[in-house]
């Protein structure tokens, strides 16, 4: 398979446009990509939820450098993010993008697909058949106009592009030498989450199903299911394990996330069997998550969280 395409025709994308430049937001400055095991690179974005000084750039996108090309994993939130990446990858190789995977349906990891699919029109980009369906229902635009909205308008000139190859649990792609195994063990952080397991590096690429560092946004999932894909991943075994958000490294990296889980979840149990509301025991449940308390998005997450815990607690009670 050949998807490279010569260094003026990846000029020419970046710098000629169906938009008009008055239609596009700003390009993203260059991010430093952080080697964090061989052959396997990661842009670590800054915490924190999108807003207009990060231009919606918050996650972690990945690549990995295999014989025949280079693979991707999220490549970001908006078409600047993804052109930013691909910049960052020609500083590194000069081999094409030849597959990309996205873990889940939250816009913030996906929507840098167009900026590679311009760039590289047939490479095929992976997702649960879950986040294509959800896509094709009409949450790919949503995504795009809460980006808009959230950053003032920074990721302008950002269109749908999702995902044309469906990966499911236990599939297995072989590029350049380098197996991707693919990871889904139901509802999680979303209905749509996959990891990525590469074992020829001992790396595994979390999504969303674990954050470092930051707290997320759980309204799309189901915490003893975040607990429980948490528990599965870790039997892969491996050496380096990528977060959705936040810094990578070593098994520590998901213990502490599913700490948090299990703290958060078992704190509301004990409380609800009391008799109190979900607001009543915020503070309680507060302290008992203390060592997290300096986390990004501690604060406005919290309380949804606990409502999160109480509906699902009160719905097994039933």
């Amino acid at each position: 398979m050949k998807f490279g395409i010569t260094s003026l025709a990846l000029m020419a994308a970046f710098l000629f446009s169906p938009l008009s430049l008055a239609d596009r937001g700003p390009a993203i400055k260059d991010y430093p990509a952080k080697q964090v095991a061989d052959n396997v690179y990661v842009i670590h974005g800054p915490l924190g939820t999108p807003n207009p000084e990060n231009q919606g750039f918050m996650n972690n996108p990945a690549f990995v450098i295999t014989n025949d090309g280079i693979a991707v994993i999220d490549p970001g939130s908006s078409v600047q993010t993804g052109e930013m990446l691909l910049r960052v990858i020609a500083k590194i190789s000069k081999k094409p993008v030849i597959a990309v995977f996205n873990t889940h349906i939250h816009g913030d990891h996906w929507l840098g697909n167009q900026a590679i699919r311009t760039a590289y029109p047939d490479v095929p980009i992976y997702g649960h058949p879950n986040m294509i369906a959800l896509i094709e229902a009409g949450e790919g635009r949503n995504w795009v106009n809460l980006m808009e909205r959230l950053t003032k308008g920074k990721t302008m000139g950002t269109g749908v592009t999702g995902p044309n190859k469906a990966a499911n649990n236990g599939d297995v792609f072989k590029y350049g030498g380098i197996t991707f195994k693919v990871h889904h063990y139901g509802k999680a952080h979303t209905t749509s989450d996959i990891m990525i397991e590469v074992p020829e590096y001992a790396v595994t690429f979390l999504g969303d199903n674990v954050l470092n560092k930051r707290v997320p946004r759980l309204d799309d999932g189901d915490i003893l299911g975040n607990i429980e894909a948490i528990t599965r991943i870790m039997e892969t075994g491996s050496k380096t394990y990528v977060p959705g958000h936040g810094p990578s490294g070593d098994a520590r990296v998901p213990q502490a996330f599913q700490r948090y889980l299990e703290i958060l979840y078992t704190t509301v149990k004990k409380y609800y069997g009391e008799g109190l509301s979900d607001f009543e025991m915020k503070d309680q449940v507060a302290s008992a998550l203390n060592a997290y308390a300096g986390w990004s998005g501690f604060d406005e997450q919290l309380g949804k969280h606990i409502s999160l815990a109480y509906l699902q607690i009160e719905a097994a009670d039933f």
